[in-house]
Parts: structure tokens; C-alpha cells; sequence
């Protein structure tokens, strides 16, 4: 079993995840606080999602004991996160829309196999990969999932339902939202919003504010707004007690395409989520999380969650940090954390049933309000008005028409903007010259050699990584050779070949002896020469033009001419 004093490092392989008894005391003090803050955005992210306050508790519990214990970051708090609830409720809302006596089963369906990408991702070790996405991409993405979940609140911060149509229905209808508004309801999630913008730091080290609110919020709908139309204010409801019943997985032919979009979606969600929040607890704690275990233990997080009837969850960066301050160090924080919440869930249920759904509105807005990246939105121009632009454009896709197309789009061109930088400047590293006076990485013997060749002799020198975009660089160079009777291919400083970059090579070497050229090619070794071999490239040449070293192949091209 793991303790508190693992050597730095990746963390060795372990069914579950880094468990300790020697910091008993932190841990459970950690789990307590982050299971505090977990119950009013549980509530909140429940009821936001459409599936109701049970599905957003029982979330919260079964994702958070999973992936603490199979997961790999031992103080990473997961549980229903503000993305994870924008995408619940467009499934939610889209699924039930098309089949209103199943949608509902359909929509946790969805949740189960978004676990089950995310335990096939974390399977084929690709957890390295999820988050090396551009921080324009990621930060537009995050923005506008935060500017999704505020919209969405409007309606029950106002007093009312969340209209059909989700952003657009909201925006379309905002007019009539205003016109109606409820005076008590829209005063308690004011209060809500002063109570979790303006607690004072001492306060909150005793009370998390969302806590504060919650009790606070409720209170006020059952004692000063009781008259003057506060009777009718939407609460929650009563939540069943006991332990939550068994859905089955439910599929419909119609809708199983779009299901498995939706779970693809919610799963790498999920997995973008999670490990953006583990990379925060390492720099916190100083540790190196296993991703690829991560992805397993949010997987089964998330495939228990759909099975008993709880929305999907992911790390939350709040709770875990939380978690860590508190004193958690190992995973027996976020254990004690699920089964602590859900002690009090199976205790105090009923309870739930009066809170105000404006308060709850309130704190789901406040949490939106959080998630948009107002800093780099500030600064964003000044650093690149290119990645300015693309962060832009993928907030207008995520609010405006669909989170993979904002995804996608967004990497494709940062991308592409990407490697036209580095195609740029790695074709400043293909250099063709006949003199010892250029600034090639050559000896003064090699430069001599070059000037006694008056002309005649080229020396073709490739440096760095070759990638597909210096094709084009090694194309134009080549093609620029005047009179030379012998070229000397230099590969010694190539550390990467492209497979595209190799084919140009091949090209002007094949071009080179149809005019007749003495060619050498030297200094290719590793999977460079491998690639070159596999091309056929050797085969075109005589042995003893492609095993010399570039200062002996110099020399024998000016023997050859003298």
C-alpha cells in the first residue's frame, strides 16, 4: 500500500488508487469540507440539468467514491461540475424531447457509456494526449460553457422554467422573462449572489458561502417572503430517501446515433475536466498524477453514476482544492468525502424539499460567472490577436451551435496556424550552398573543400525536425540548384524525418542523378535511416555514396572533378 512519502514521479501501478493511513486525520478533515461544499452544487447542478436534485446528489457520491478509489490522483475531489451540467442538460433536454417516456433513461444510458470511452481512453493510454490541446482552444471552449450555464439560469433566477430550446430559446424569450419575473424569487437569488460575492474570507474558512446561501436563502423563503407572493415560490421538492433505484441501460435505433455522439462528447468532456483539475492538484501538492488510471477510475465513476440513476461528474477544481487545503492527501479523502455525503443524504433528504430553486439558480449562475476565463478574455489580444480571434470563435460555436464543432474547428485552425509558424521557421533550415563562406554547420576542412570546388560542388544540409510543412522549403531549394556537377545530401542534424519531408528528399536526389549529378547522401543514422531504407532510397545509389561522412564525401566530389 501507497504512503504520503512516495518518491516524486510517475506513481507506480496499483489497482487502487494512493490509500494512506498516515495522514487519517487530514484526510477525513479534507473529505467533511470538500463533502460541505459538495451538497449545494450537487443540488444545484442536479436541478439544472433537468434530472432533479436526487440525480445530481447520488452524482456526487457515486462518481466521487469511484473515482477516488480506482482513479489516479489521490486528492482529486470529482463530482457534477458546471460543464458536465451544460452538456447533461442539452442530452437531457434533446433525448426527452424525442421520446418523453424515455429520455430520461436514455439520458443516463448516455452517462454509462461516456464511462465507458472514458475507461476505453484511459485503456489505450491516451490520457497524455486529452489536454495537449492549444489554451485558446480550451480557454473559448471553458468561456463559453460558463456564458451557456448563466443563460440557462436566467429563467429560474427569474422565477420561472428554463425555456424549451436551451441558449437560443432562452434569448429569444428573455423579454417575456423580464415581464414576468417574480419578485421573491428573483429577490432570493440576489441574496444568494451577494452572499457568495461578498462573504468575508473569514467567514468562508468556517463556512463555504454556497453553504451559507443555501440555509440562509431558505430560511428567508420559509420566514420574510412567506406574504406578498412568496407562498408560490418553486422549490425542489421532496427528494425520496434511501438508496437509489437501478437503471438499466435503454436504447432506442432512432436516437442510438446521437447517443453515442452525446457520450463521446460528455466522456472526453469529462476527461478534459478531470485532468485539467489533477494537474492542479499536482502543482498544489507537488505529486505527478497517473493519468491513464485517471480515465479509468472517472469511467467507472461515471458508469455506476448512469446506472443508479445519477448525473455524469468529473474532477472538481473547487472541491479539490478545497480538499487539499483542508488537509487530504491521499484518496481516503475523497472516500470519506462520498460516503460522508451520502450519510447525510440518506439522512436529511426530506429536508432538501423546501430549499428555493431561485437560490439554487443562483448558485449555478455564480458557478458560470466562475467558469469564464476573464483573465486571458482580457488579455488575449495583447498577447496574439490570432489567438484572440480563435478563442472568439470558439466561444460564438460553443454558445451557438454545438460544443464539437467548437472543439474541432478551433483545433483544426490552431493547428494549422501552428505548423505554418514551425514549417517557417524549420525552412530556414535547408540550406544549399557551393562556398565555405555560408553558415553552414561545417569545419574549416569542409569549407575549404567546398571553395576548392569553385562552384561545382553543392552541399544540401538539412537541420532539426523535418515535418511535413519543410517539403515544401526542400522542393524550392532544390529547385534553385544552378550548374553543379556533384550534390552532397547532408542529413547528419536531422533529428526527425516526416514522411512527407522524406519523399521531397527523395525527389531531388531522384532529379539529381537524372541530371547526371554525382550524389552523395551521409549522415543519416536512427530512424531517419530506417525511413530512407524503407523508401528505397539506398537502393538508387552506389554503397559507398550513402556510408561516408559528410567531410569524405566532400572530398571525394572535388577528387571526382579534379
Amino acid at each position: 500500500m501507497a504512503t504520503v512519502s512516495d518518491p516524486p514521479g510517475p506513481p507506480p501501478f496499483r489497482l487502487l488508487n494512493h490509500i494512506s493511513t498516515q495522514n487519517i486525520k487530514g484526510d477525513l478533515f479534507g473529505g467533511v469540507t470538500a463533502a460541505v461544499i459538495a451538497l449545494p452544487m450537487a443540488l444545484a447542478f442536479g436541478v439544472a440539468s433537468g434530472a432533479g436534485a436526487a440525480a445530481g446528489l447520488w452524482g456526487a457520491v457515486l462518481v466521487g467514491l469511484f473515482a477516488a478509489l480506482f482513479g489516479g490522483t489521490p486528492t482529486l475531489i470529482s463530482e457534477p461540475t458546471g460543464p458536465m451540467t451544460v452538456v447533461m442538460t442539452a442530452v437531457i433536454a434533446s433525448l426527452t424531447a424525442q421520446d418523453p417516456e424515455n429520455g430520461l433513461a436514455m439520458a443516463f444510458t448516455v452517462v454509462m457509456l461516456a464511462g465507458v470511452f472514458q475507461i476505453i481512453f484511459g485503456m489505450l493510454k491516451l490520457g497524455r494526449y486529452i489536454t495537449q490541446m492549444p489554451y485558446t482552444v480550451i480557454s473559448g471552449f471553458m468561456s463559453g460553457i460558463g456564458i451557456i450555464l448563466m443563460v440557462l439560469q436566467l429563467g429560474p433566477f427569474l422565477g420561472q422554467a428554463i425555456p424549451k430550446g436551451g441558449v437560443m430559446g432562452t434569448l429569444t424569450t428573455l423579454p417575456s422573462l423580464f415581464a414576468n419575473a417574480r419578485p421573491a424569487e428573483v429577490t432570493l437569488a440576489l441574496v444568494t449572489l451577494a452572499i457568495l460575492w461578498f462573504t468575508p474570507g473569514k467567514v468562508k474558512k468556517v463556512a463555504p458561502p454556497q453553504l451559507i446561501a443555501l440555509v440562509l436563502g431558505t430560511i428567508l423563503s420559509l420566514t420574510l417572503l412567506t406574504g406578498g407572493g412568496g407562498e408560490g415560490i418553486r422549490r425542489i421538492g421532496e427528494i425520496a430517501s434511501g438508496f437509489p433505484t437501478l437503471h438499466l441501460p435503454h436504447f432506442a435505433l432512432p436516437q442510438l446515433r446521437v447517443m453515442m455522439i452525446d457520450a463521446a462528447v460528455l466522456g472526453m468532456l469529462g476527461c478534459i475536466d478531470a485532468l485539467l483539475t489533477a494537474v492542479i492538484a499536482d502543482s498544489i501538492t507537488r505529486t505527478e498524477h497517473d493519468s491513464n488510471k485517471e480515465l479509468i477510475g472517472q469511467g467507472l465513476g461515471n458508469l455506476v453514476s448512469g446506472l443508479f440513476g445519477g448525473i455524469a461528474g468529473a474532477g472538481a477544481t473547487m472541491g479539490t482544492v478545497v480538499n487539499i487545503q483542508a488537509g487530504g492527501r491521499s484518496a481516503l479523502s475523497g472516500i470519506s468525502r462520498a460516503l460522508i455525503l451520502m450519510v447525510v443524504i440518506l439522512a436529511g433528504a426530506r429536508l432538501a424539499a423546501q430549499i428555493p430553486q431561485a437560490v439554487l439558480a443562483g448558485i449555478a449562475l455564480k458557478v458560470g460567472f466562475d467558469i469564464v476565463d476573464w483573465g486571458f478574455l482580457k488579455r488575449a489580444h495583447r498577447i496574439s490577436i490570432t489567438g484572440a480571434l480563435i478563442m472568439y470563435l470558439v466561444i460564438g460555436l460553443t454558445v451557438l451551435v454545438d460544443l464539437i464543432a467548437a472543439v474541432g474547428i478551433g483545433v483544426f485552425i490552431a493547428n494549422i496556424l501552428t505548423i505554418d509558424k514551425m514549417s517557417a521557421l524549420q525552412s530556414k533550415s535547408v540550406k544549399s550552398i557551393s562556398t565555405g563562406d555560408g553558415d553552414l554547420l561545417l569545419n574549416p576542412e569542409e569549407k575549404a573543400l567546398l571553395d576548392q570546388g569553385k562552384g561545382e560542388v553543392l552541399l544540401f544540409q538539412l537541420t532539426g525536425a523535418m515535418i511535413f510543412g519543410v517539403a515544401k522549403a526542400i522542393g524550392r531549394e532544390h529547385n534553385a540548384i544552378g550548374v553543379c556537377k556533384a550534390v552532397v545530401f547532408d542529413l547528419t542534424e536531422v533529428s526527425h524525418l516526416g514522411v512527407t519531408a522524406a519523399l521531397a528528399v527523395e525527389l531531388a536526389v531522384e532529379e539529381a542523378i537524372e541530371k547526371g549529378r554525382q550524389v552523395f547522401v551521409v549522415g543519416a543514422s536512427g530512424t531517419t535511416r530506417q525511413r530512407l531504407e524503407k523508401l528505397g532510397l539506398y537502393a538508387k545509389l552506389p554503397l559507398e555514396r550513402t556510408t561516408l561522412s559528410r567531410h569524405d564525401a566532400l572530398q571525394q566530389a572535388v577528387a571526382a572533378l579534379a
